[in-house]
């Protein structure tokens, strides 16, 4: 490889053969190699900017899968051409750019996605690791590790859906694993009659697959992960005679109670599941230690495993459930009491004895939670520009950020010296009143340019508009941050979906570290704040 690309990149190999996760499914291994006129070679370089390395696979959307470098920034990427392009590279760039404007830890980053005519690509971020189809080849996961790697692909998808977006493309061949633990989610799809529904289903799938190895066919397999398809096969799920799916606990041993029936009703199109993000905080709540998991100390825990055979339901291919998935979650996140007496002393001869907790303020009589509150956009009161260390002389315009108009924004000053404000102040920030006290979902911030650095922070009072109420804000607000920081982020677009579901917000901080370089310095606009919740 020239010195040109950079440092060497490591990659994976299992068997002899290398291997890119997140491709999706691949194509089958006896097929002959395409080579076309055209075609992409080892050492091309793409757009005066991105060297193509080594072919690793074609997926089963036809598309080739390439390790390069990006020779400006000397960083390993993913190459993902499709050649010839024209109409049919369409959906693969539609969906690349609307991926890019979503940035989430657990989210494989979209970084440029180019046409050429005769072919388009996109590049996006290389991850060392493994994909979770890769990764449960041999044997299934342990219920700790599979409920972090939900959690994570949840959490993923709740910062997708908070846009109104879909993922459309969840199963085992995009959820990568990196050799230094991350969980991420790649190759996001825009065409066919994907919905938001069909994502948090594929969680469930994603559960089942990780505990028991097999793929849940529901109506039609999950895009990717058709059984039976080369070294990609993924075996199918073990049904009885009439069809009906085993629960994970009939597979193997050892899945808690409660996972067990979380999976199963996540796959039940007669169960109506839970929002992402609901879905989300309760798996977040559920990932604890592997030497924790199976505690039996309270209704926060999972009910430890008892040893019995299967109820005669559980035979039959049924299983208990006291309530539908979105009650049971909802109840989840206030206190989760539902079933714990069937697993916590009683008769233990007679499970069936053991009486369900009684209906709380959360779930009336009947079994049936209240129904939440429609998520939507909450109307922003007042905004003000926070510049504790400035001359005021940018605390104009704050009303811009909320107006509707992305065309027109605040913005900062230009300072040349560098990002951080020219060394001259620890940041500046956009204080949001909503006007009384909500449950947010989501904050969305769209920006000028790339490559700035911001967090959001709660609060629970106003300040003075002034050098010293600006200070007292700052100090008091980011004892409170709500979900990590985006550092030095390559879209334009910063989603935050670390709100907790239990708490109520009125004033929020977006608070700026670090501006983008423009052609004379440093500046930033925000164009536009819009705030999702109830």
């Amino acid at each position: 490889m020239p010195s040109s690309a950079g440092p060497s990149i490591d990659t994976i190999t299992e068997g002899g053969r290398v291997t890119q996760v997140g491709e999706g499914q691949d194509a089958d291994e006896s097929a002959p190699p395409v080579m076309t006129f055209g075609a992409p070679t080892a050492g091309e370089i793409l757009a005066e900017r991105y060297e193509l390395v080594e072919h690793i696979n074609n997926d089963s959307a036809g598309r080739l899968v390439w390790r390069g470098v990006d020779v400006v920034l000397r960083r390993p990427v993913a190459v993902v051409l499709r050649y010839p392009g024209g109409d049919s590279a369409t959906e693969m760039l539609q969906a690349a750019v609307a991926a890019s404007r979503v940035i989430h830890p657990n989210l494989v980053g979209v970084y440029d996605a180019i046409d050429e005519g005769e072919r388009a690509y996109v590049v996006r971020e290389w991850v060392d690791g493994q994909s979770l189809r890769e990764l449960v080849t041999d044997d299934p996961l342990d219920p700790a590790r599979a409920t972090a790697i939900g959690a994570a692909v949840a959490s993923a998808l709740a910062s997708v859906h908070a846009t109104g977006m879909v993922h459309g493309n969840v199963h085992p061949g995009t959820v990568m694993i990196s050799d230094d633990g991350r969980v991420v989610l790649a190759d996001a799809r825009t065409d066919g009659d994907d919905s938001q529904e069909s994502d948090i289903r594929a969680v469930g799938g994603i559960l089942y697959f990780a505990l028991t190895g097999h793929w849940p066919h529901t109506e039609a397999p999950l895009r990717g992960a058709t059984a039976g398809h080369g070294r990609a096969a993924i075996p199918d799920a073990v049904r009885d005679a009439n069809g009906v799916l085993a629960a994970p606990r009939q597979v193997r041993a050892g899945v808690p109670a409660y996972l067990d029936d979380l999976t199963m009703d996540l796959l039940d199109a007669e169960i109506a599941p839970p929002s992402s993000d609901v879905l989300a905080a309760e798996l977040a709540r559920l990932d604890v230690p592997s030497d924790e998991f199976l505690d039996n100390t309270g209704p926060l825990r999972f009910a430890a495993e008892t040893g019995e055979e299967p109820s005669p339901l559980a035979a039959a291919g049924g299983r208990k459930v006291a309530v539908g998935i979105a009650g049971l979650l909802a109840v989840a996140l206030v206190g989760l009491l539902i079933g714990i007496s069937v697993f916590n002393g009683g008769d233990d001869e007679n499970p069936q004895a053991n009486p369900v907790a009684a209906p709380t303020s959360s779930a009336p009589a009947g079994g049936a939670a209240e129904p939440a509150a429609a998520v939507g956009p909450i109307k922003i009161s007042k905004a003000q520009i926070i510049d504790p260390e400035g001359d005021r002389t940018e605390v104009k315009n704050a009303n811009k950020v909320f107006d509707g108009d992305e065309d027109e924004g605040w913005e900062t000053q230009t300072y040349r010296r560098s990002a951080n404000f020219g060394n001259i102040k620890k940041g500046m920030g956009i204080w949001i009143d909503l006007g009384a006290e909500h449950n947010v979902k989501s904050v969305q911030v769209v920006l000028s340019a790339q490559g700035a650095s911001a967090q959001i922070f709660s609060g629970t009072r106003a300040y003075p508009s002034s050098a010293s109420g600006d200070a007292q804000l700052v100090a008091d607000y980011q004892k409170r941050p709500v979900g990590p920081a985006f550092e030095e982020h390559d879209g334009t677009t910063m989603t935050f979906p670390g709100f907790n579901a239990e708490q109520k917000y009125r004033y929020l901080l977006l608070w700026i570290t670090e501006l983008p370089k423009s052609d004379d310095g440093y500046k930033l606009g925000v164009q536009e704040i819009t705030v999702q919740g109830s």
